[in-house]
């Protein structure tokens, strides 16, 4: 199955603040909040010289005061990018793999005291801040990218003992429903909160069309890994960063 329609609907789920379509290439800017809204995604063919663009690419990050990431799927575009990349010494960071699951084969949840919203609002994101950790300085960029997504979504709260608990984010588009932002108080963990967010992210996907759902975890995270191979996902495919030395 090619799963490149998979990175279009993370790149329309998890949107930057702005983005620069250059020969091909998708340049993606948000004031360095999150590696995948701030780089390069090489996925659609091109007619320039590789060369010229990753040079152009390192200006124009630099122009913008940001280290300049190549996100490498195994859809980039030309195929030996990663090499030319490694060769220049750009690092290799974040492997992460890219889970999918039929919604059919996912249960219900049991906790079902939820607050969910379809916009953004102040007190999600007072929740997600908290739980998730979220700098002061980037809860502005995050409001406004999450302000940003065009397709249906869902901010949900779980609540748990009284308390704001776990938050996550849905997004759906072409019968998928992608998952971001999971987080869960570091208190409250491995008492199975974060699954129980998960499956009303879920549940709330199949009630609004959705058959399918998509996420991604970092190879490093085990807990989390864990947890989504319990839920029924299974990995389509994997990718990682390149980072430019000293950017």
């Amino acid at each position: 199955m090619d799963y490149k329609f998979i990175e279009e609907l993370s790149l329309n789920h998890w949107q930057p603040l702005s983005t620069l379509l250059y020969e091909g290439w998708v340049l993606r800017f948000a004031d360095g909040y999150t590696k995948r809204a701030n780089s390069v995604n090489p996925i659609y063919p091109s007619s320039g010289d590789w060369k010229t663009q990753i040079n152009t690419c390192e200006r124009i990050y630099a122009a913008n005061g940001l280290p300049t990431i190549f996100k490498i799927t195994p859809f980039v575009l030309p195929a030996h990018l990663d090499q030319a990349l490694e060769a220049a010494g750009y690092a290799k960071v974040e492997p992460t793999s890219v889970r999918t699951v039929a919604l059919d084969l996912v249960r219900e949840p049991s906790l079902t005291s939820i607050a969910m919203t379809g916009e953004v609002s102040s007190k999600w994101l007072d929740h997600y801040q908290r739980i998730g950790g979220v700098a002061a300085k980037n809860r502005s960029v995050l409001e406004r990218m999450l302000s940003n997504i065009r397709s249906p979504k869902a901010l949900i709260t779980l609540h748990s003992g009284g308390e704001a608990v776990s938050c996550g984010l849905g997004v759906i588009e072409r019968e998928y429903i992608g998952l971001y932002d999971i987080v869960t108080d570091p208190g409250r963990r491995n008492q199975g909160l974060a699954e129980q967010m998960i499956l009303n992210l879920l549940a709330w996907g199949k009630r609004s069309g959705a058959r399918h759902s998509y996420l991604a975890v970092v190879a490093s995270n085990a807990p989390a890994d864990r947890l989504y191979s319990k839920i029924g996902f299974t990995e389509a495919y994997s990718y990682w960063y390149r980072v430019k030395p000293n950017s």
